[in-house]
């Protein structure tokens, strides 16, 4: 736990951070890539089922992603100012007030089920499958949020190796279960969807055991001393002052994909299925993108604490850049293999054609989502989370969501894509010239001075 990061090469470290968690999140995407590989083969209604539950996981996970961003920002800046106490003191109360969450949400969600889904759009043949499937999920969902928290402290002090190794050990314990448990091999029960569940939280529960060992052996940042009930208090305002309204920010794009996927819905299960295999595909090629982000939030808040103004302002430049060239790239790469990437998946006509046009017309916004996300993680790694708030609002409930009802009528799910598109090149270009005002080292110093 020391200021690592606020010295040296701002490339190099930019990339020494990025590739470790490309790592780590191409593990946790090829695991939900196998969920749905291996669900799949039980055939297109499992599958659907599988993409009811997408956008309600998403969204209890952003709650996780949410609370860890709010720790990881108040740890980075403490880190970045020296002061080691408050740092223990912050990533001890973050693990204590994600615990609380988690019996929240779980008590909702196991008595929301049958309302939730079934105003999702799923039908009473679809329904069962969700149900047994949510119904493990939430039980497990501890070994979610903890870690996810835990991790986000460990990245804070510099260190992406360690959580994407974690991560990876639980995505390949995640993959080895899939097919014993979904299919029955190995003369494994064939427990159905229900064996994604058990896998999931299988492989989650390694890492939550990790996580706290990491913290508390390698990093030394927890406290075992019990704190006053004033003191976790305290702690747990600033760590929400930032956490709530990323996890907010977090939970309106599957919150956006639930209404997304019930307006799919009206369109057939084809569909919903196409639109699963799509964002599956489509979230290893934003992997690169995700893990910038990720990688750019202790950067901004070590150097920002420690007054290092010039060197988050040259760190945002290049990764702006890096996200416009990499949207371009993959842009061309999914071109003239969408059709064949969707057909490991499914070979279903109306499927591969659906997911196909999918692949054709969303990647041409890659860079500006990518824009999006980093100006998210920078706003929230200097306790402003205001402006993600906004940038997020303004991208779901005011062009997206609109413009694809809209578009579903003019051109059916063709015109629900193109929406998607034309809302996150609106936006990007917004999130950049919003972040470059913001983080520019003339404001730094104008609002120091005052």
């Amino acid at each position: 736990m020391r200021q690592q990061l606020t010295e040296g090469n701002v490339g190099s470290q930019l990339v020494k951070l990025t590739l470790p968690m490309m790592g780590g999140i191409f593990a946790l995407v090829a695991f939900n890539v196998a969920d749905t590989y291996f669900v799949g083969q039980l055939g297109a209604k499992h599958l659907a089922a599988m993409s009811f539950t997408f956008p309600v996981v998403m969204t209890l996970g952003s709650l996780a992603m949410g609370l860890g961003v709010g720790a990881s920002s108040i740890i980075a800046r403490a880190i970045g100012e020296g002061d080691r106490r408050r740092v223990q003191r912050f990533t001890t109360n973050s693990l204590t007030l994600s615990v609380l969450a988690v019996g929240i949400f779980v008590t909702l969600g196991l008595f929301t089920i049958d309302p939730l889904f079934t105003a999702l759009g799923a039908d009473a043949d679809i329904l069962p499958l969700v149900r047994d499937y949510m119904q493990i999920w939430y039980f497990g969902m501890i070994f979610l949020v903890v870690p996810m928290v835990g991790n986000s402290a460990i990245r804070s002090a510099g260190n992406t190796t360690t959580p994407s190794l974690i991560m990876t050990i639980a995505a390949g314990i995640n993959i080895v279960l899939d097919p014993l448990l979904i299919l029955g091999w190995a003369g494994f029960p064939q427990l159905g969807i229900q064996g994604a569940a058990w896998a999931t939280l299988i492989s989650r529960a390694t890492t939550l055991v990790a996580s706290l060992l990491v913290l508390h052996f390698q990093e030394r940042m927890l406290c075992l001393k019990l704190p006053s009930l004033q003191e976790t208090l305290w702690c747990w305002k600033d760590i929400l002052y930032v956490g709530l309204p990323a996890a907010g920010t977090s939970m309106i794009n599957p919150i956006s994909i639930g209404i997304i996927t019930s307006l799919l819905a009206s369109f057939g299960a084809e569909s919903v299925a196409a639109f699963g295999i799509a964002s599956r595909i489509e979230s290893f090629f934003l992997i690169t993108l995700t893990a910038l982000s990720v990688s750019i939030a202790p950067f901004v808040g070590q150097n920002w604490g420690a007054k290092q103004y010039a060197r988050v302002g040259k760190a945002l430049r290049l990764s702006f850049l890096f996200s416009l060239s990499w949207g371009v790239a993959v842009t061309l790469i999914l071109v003239p293999t969408a059709s064949w990437l969707v057909t490991q998946f499914n070979t279903d006509v109306n499927v591969v054609s659906i997911a196909t046009f999918y692949l054709w017309i969303v990647p041409i916004s890659y860079g500006a989502a990518g824009v999006i996300l980093i100006a998210n993680a920078a706003f929230n790694a200097l306790g402003k989370p205001i402006p993600s708030v906004v940038m997020t609002v303004v991208r779901t409930f005011v062009l997206y969501i609109p413009l694809a009802y809209l578009g579903g009528r003019l051109f059916e799910v063709q015109g629900v894509f193109i929406a998607a598109s034309i809302a996150n090149l609106v936006v990007g270009i917004g999130a950049y010239v919003w972040n470059q005002q913001t983080c520019s080292v003339r404001a730094a110093l104008a609002a120091e001075q005052a």
